[in-house]
């Protein structure tokens, strides 16, 4: 590789390389059904089968997937929900949406997602829902927070946007919770070819919900007969192209975890904070670096050609769009988000395009001192 030949954050060409999209592109044109057919069926089927839950809702985007579960739990104004400041706004995005309040937790330092301590001390008072974040591709505690939870009377959504295919010994992600939500975008770890999104539950009562909750409210066609319905569908050629990518998505997360085993190994005695799993609870969807002087380490990196971003450098409740009713002390969460960098991780990543990463990060530091 040329020294300064650039490497990207993520690329859909190298990610989707050998896959042929033409078959089941036009076998649903061919059908004439591109709504709602027997592609959009056939995936819910079987996505619920990967998962381990019983339903498949898919819905149109992730981020609705998150607002219509909080809908089918019945969340809405005045009600709190809590979930972490660190994972970019989605799920306080979808709690807005519905009229309810966000409760920050403040995230394990080790594992960057939902520290069950602070999950306690937040269930003090009421709340509906416990929305939980498997970010970066790191599964969370999550049977413990599903047990937090329990005791308490409360809900749990998982929130699998970055995670699909991570497991623990007792499950897949996204079999734990009441409910969870998945999306599709390109550059997830089973993306479509465009925006996507599901939820899945093991609920009939829940499941039954949703059903009604993404298509209008309607019970029946034309026949509204839950609230706040929504016009939130997969269509057929996203479902199609799933289809033939769902098959392939324990390798892909097996060839993330491969790279980020070799990042890890390469940045072992460098002085950054790297993920701390690389077992079968960690799918890579994205590789995080924790770095002093962030603005320094990222123009160097990006001067030679590797990309870069940051995963998420405004904790949600220091956002200014929205007035907070309460205060939160999130000491970590705010510690953490002037250090996080993310390095490219994906499918197709080249060997040679690794090693220049490694090589400009160990360079970085050694010219550091």
């Amino acid at each position: 590789m040329e020294v300064n030949q650039p490497v990207p954050l993520f690329s859909a060409a190298a990610a989707n390389a050998g896959i042929d999209f033409s078959e089941p592109l036009m076998r649903v044109v061919n059908r004439h059904w591109y709504i709602m057919g027997e592609e959009v069926k056939a995936f819910e089927r079987e996505f619920a089968g990967y998962v381990g839950a019983d339903h498949c809702i898919s819905v149109a985007n992730g981020s609705e997937a998150l607002e219509i579960a909080l809908l089918s739990l019945g969340v809405g104004p005045g009600d709190r929900v809590i979930t972490v400041a660190n994972a970019g706004f989605y799920s306080s995005t979808a709690i807005r949406s519905v009229g309810a309040e966000p409760v920050y937790v403040d995230v394990d330092d080790r594992s960057l997602t939902m520290c069950t301590l602070s999950l306690k001390k937040a269930l003090s008072k009421p709340a509906k829902v416990v929305i939980v974040t498997h970010l970066y591709g790191q599964m969370a505690d999550i049977e413990t927070i599903h047990a937090i939870s329990r005791a308490a009377g409360v809900a749990v959504v998982e929130d699998c946007a970055q995670s699909h295919g991570a497991r623990s010994p007792n499950g897949q992600c996204g079999s734990f919770g009441d409910l969870a939500c998945f999306s599709f975008y390109p550059t997830k770890n089973l993306g479509a070819l465009g925006d996507g999104g599901a939820i899945v539950t093991s609920s009939d009562v829940l499941a039954e919900r949703l059903l009604k909750l993404r298509q209008y409210g309607w019970s029946t066609k034309y026949h509204v007969t839950l609230p706040s319905g929504r016009n939130s569908r997969l269509d057929e050629m996203q479902a199609a192209i799933l289809r033939v990518k769902l098959p392939l998505l324990d390798q892909w997360n097996e060839q993330r975890r491969a790279i980020a085993q070799k990042y890890c190994q390469a940045f072992a005695s460098l002085p950054v904070r790297i993920p701390t799993s690389l077992g079968q609870d960690f799918v890579a969807h994205l590789f995080v670096l924790r770095v002093e002087d962030r603005e320094a380490f990222t123009s160097y990196l990006n001067r030679q050609g590797i990309s870069t971003d940051i995963h998420y450098p405004i904790p949600d409740h220091k956002q200014t769009a929205y007035t907070l009713k309460e205060a939160f002390e999130l000491p970590v969460t705010e510690n953490i988000s002037s250090q996080l960098v993310s390095l490219p991780c994906f499918p197709g990543l080249t060997d040679e395009q690794i090693n220049r990463v490694i090589e400009v990060v160990i360079t970085y530091f050694k010219q550091r001192g």
